[in-house]
């Protein structure tokens, strides 16, 4: 069984940070990504950030210069360190892992529960 469990999300000022980190367990047998993505109240889910088995990077525009995508050492938590946050960063924030399930099987998304990071005065 696979689970991918999210932490650090809340409640920060305008200009604030907050740190996320999700924490993978169970057996994949290979994973070409990890990321977080975002769904904001009334709009589409989105993509913030991902980092590939390679190391490699990528960050919505909108994020750029604020957000940080790390991973660590063993590979089985994904961390995103948000700075300099806007009310428009408020969102429902889901951890995601594309990976394959054993040898011989095609790719598959898993998701975190995700949650809840508010930016408000």
């Amino acid at each position: 069984q696979v689970q991918l469990v999210e932490s650090g999300g809340g409640l920060v000022q305008p200009g604030g940070s907050l740190i996320l980190s999700c924490t993978t367990s169970g057996t994949i047998f290979s994973i070409d990504a990890m990321g977080w993505y975002r769904q904001p109240p009334g709009k589409e889910r989105e993509l913030v950030a991902r980092i590939t088995s390679g190391g490699s990077t990528i960050y919505a525009d909108s994020v750029k210069g604020r957000f940080t995508i790390a991973r660590s050492d063993t590979k089985n938590v994904v961390y995103l360190r948000m700075n300099s946050l806007e009310p428009e960063d408020t969102a429902v924030y889901y951890c995601n892992v594309l990976g394959y399930p054993t040898m011989t099987s095609g790719p598959h998304d898993y998701w975190g529960q995700g949650t809840q990071v508010t930016v408000s005065s």
